[in-house]
């Protein structure tokens, strides 16, 4: 084979067997160790994101006596189990923190498009007045039968009955029989209106 062939460079040899094997990676730092480090052990409070490499044995001995709360009283390892719920960030109540306080005493509307705040002008105008009965869906239907909107007070549910029944009734109709399904759903709908629970005002 050539020595000069641009082939020969890319020849790979494998490392001799009797040659001793290097250990990789930082050494123990136990005390009189020789071992490699290959394990991480924290270095404790005070010194977060800092680490001990320890061989096996080591790192078991030193996982046994460590104590991260070593020194701290019981209200301040309380304190400190109460901050790690949220990541030791600090939280406030919603709509009781101080930038969106500032900004509303600044007259400025926060940008809010989904309303999750709910303090926008979609939230004011979809609450209802304690006045407005909020209907079942079996109510609704009864009022859509008497032709009624959602607003419907009791004496306006009355009057429409009163009305309907005068207009379907045969007696008042000269003895047509033709409505009697239609004043049956009128006095069903009026029933179901009249023992609601929730009464309109």
């Amino acid at each position: 084979m050539d020595p000069a062939s641009r082939l020969f460079d890319r020849i790979r040899v494998r490392p001799r067997v009797d040659q001793p094997q290097q250990a990789e990676g930082p050494r123990c730092e136990a005390t009189g160790c020789t071992q490699p480090g290959l394990h991480r052990a924290p270095k404790g409070r005070g010194f977060e994101g800092q680490y001990w490499r320890f061989c096996i044995d080591h790192v078991k001995a030193y996982n046994q006596t460590y104590n991260y709360f070593a020194g701290m009283s019981d209200d301040d390892v309380a304190a400190y189990q109460k901050d790690a719920a949220t990541g030791h960030r600090p939280t406030w109540s919603m709509g009781v923190n101080p930038w969106s306080t500032k900004r509303e005493q600044d007259g400025v509307s926060v940008d809010d498009p989904f309303d999750v705040a709910g303090i926008g002008p979609r939230a004011k105008a979809s609450r209802k007045t304690p006045d407005q009965p909020r209907w079942k869906i079996q109510e609704r239907k009864a009022l859509e039968q008497l032709d009624l909107p959602e607003t419907a007070t009791r004496d306006m549910i009355k009057a429409r009955y009163k009305e309907l029944v005068k207009r379907l009734h045969p007696d008042a109709n000269g003895g047509d029989r033709s409505s009697e399904t239609r004043l049956q759903d009128v006095i069903v709908a009026y029933k179901t209106l009249m023992s609601a629970d929730r009464r309109a005002a």
